[in-house]
């Protein structure tokens, strides 16, 4: 699936992020970019295997009613956090102040990359065989 495989891809760099100068602006405005492009790419990923999987709920164009029918199907999902995500995600355009897009990178590294590689993980155990084919 193309999808996933930029989902992994992304993933990859996200994953580096840690190790960069977290005190320099570009710096976490990139990483802040990264995070929005990954959650766009997890969220569309989970949208196509709920297409395979048979649900109605993969014929909604909304990122809350994807991740509210991945929670019910998947057991791996923490619905808490990636509901964070979203909020995180919807409210990157309104991050003025350089305290706030700290947090928000905080909360990217500690909570966030570790969800989706949770997901990488488990979408690859679960879907290792049709993957290719979805």
């Amino acid at each position: 699936m193309k999808k996933f495989d930029n989902f992994s891809s992304n993933l990859q760099v996200l994953q580096k992020a840690e190790q960069e100068d977290l005190e320099n602006e570009f710096i976490i405005s990139g990483i802040i970019d990264k995070f929005f492009i990954q959650f766009e790419l997890s969220w569309k990923v989970l949208k196509e295997l709920l297409r395979y999987e048979g649900k109605t709920a993969a014929n909604s164009g909304s990122p809350r009613e994807i991740l509210k029918a991945a929670y019910e199907v998947y057991d791996f999902i923490d619905e808490d956090i990636w509901l964070d995500m979203l909020k995180s995600r919807n409210d990157m355009t309104h991050i003025y102040d350089g305290n706030a897009a700290k947090r928000l990178v905080d909360s990217i590294l500690h909570r966030y990359i570790p969800e989706f590689v949770k997901l990488r993980v488990n979408i690859m155990e679960r879907y290792r065989d049709v993957l290719p084919l979805i």
